[in-house]
């Protein structure tokens, strides 16, 4: 059980491109023409000016005003073109090898199916009030399948919570049942009622009988309690759960990493 995750980056080239010119002309000979001044009469009989004749003078042209500069404008900084991604990213990816079986039902009804299994109670006479909880169900889910009631993984995991052949036996078995795993209810109860045996069987065993599911009860996704423990049986078996008890070192820890921050933030929300 479980998928694999990627991410993908891209590259991105730029190319500058550049160009110059020049440009010139020819000098031209400029030719200065000679003013001449007035002409005096130097052999004039009445040397003395005529008194009728006084000099002019012309007002002094005003002095030209600076123009004012252009007021320069403020600028605007361009918008980005670049898109905010909004909401939550669809991260599931299926495993290396998987094939689809018959028609699959919508995500809207798969989520119905998932909370309606987390609700029931698996152990009414000696553990009444072990459930398992509806975010713990349908984060196992989407990590297993991503909702996909008909999909079937190269290792015999099949359905929406990917139900390997011998749990199904032993849950009927146990449980005096007969679930088709192939119809998406009734997969899903086989699930959570998995995932609620699980929790009666670790808890009485490593646990003095607590069956709390409570994230509060873990210290981290990596520690040793109920939670990650079952999440961890649930995807590598109880065996070998049973094996790292002594040193109470917790296996399947990316698996289990997975499973609880789906049940933070998820995909699956959206449905």
């Amino acid at each position: 059980m479980g998928h694999r995750w990627k991410l993908l980056a891209a590259g991105a080239a730029l190319v500058v491109a550049a160009g110059c010119g020049l440009a010139g002309g020819k000098d031209k000979d400029a030719a200065v023409a000679a003013d001449s001044g007035p002409v005096w009469d130097t052999q004039s009989s009445d040397p003395s000016p005529d008194p009728t004749l006084e000099p002019t003078t012309e007002a002094p042209s005003p002095s030209p005003t600076p123009s004012k500069s252009p007021s320069k404008k403020p600028k605007v900084k361009p918008k980005s073109s670049k898109t905010t991604p909004t909401g939550p990213i669809n991260n599931f990816e299926h495993a290396a090898c998987f094939h689809t079986d018959g028609k699959a039902i919508s995500k809207t009804a798969a989520k119905s199916a998932l909370n309606a299994a987390a609700a029931k109670h698996y152990w009414p006479t000696s553990a009444p009030t072990l459930t398992v909880p509806s975010d713990v169900v349908r984060a196992v889910a989407w990590n297993e399948s991503g909702w996909q009631s008909n999909v079937v993984n190269c290792d015999g995991g099949y359905g929406l919570m990917q139900l390997m052949p011998d749990t199904v036996s032993m849950i009927n078995t146990r449980f005096e049942q007969s679930y088709d795993v192939k119809d998406s209810k009734q997969n899903a109860v086989l699930g959570a009622n998995y995932l609620a045996w699980l929790t009666k069987y670790i808890g009485d065993n490593y646990f003095a009988g607590n069956y709390s599911l409570s994230t509060s009860k873990c210290a981290s996704t990596s520690s040793w309690c109920l939670l990650n423990t079952v999440l961890a049986a649930y995807h590598a078996g109880v065996g070998t759960v049973e094996q790292a008890a002594a040193s109470k070192k917790l296996p399947s820890t990316d698996y289990v990493y997975v499973v609880r921050s789906l049940m933070k933030s998820c995909f699956c929300d959206t449905y």
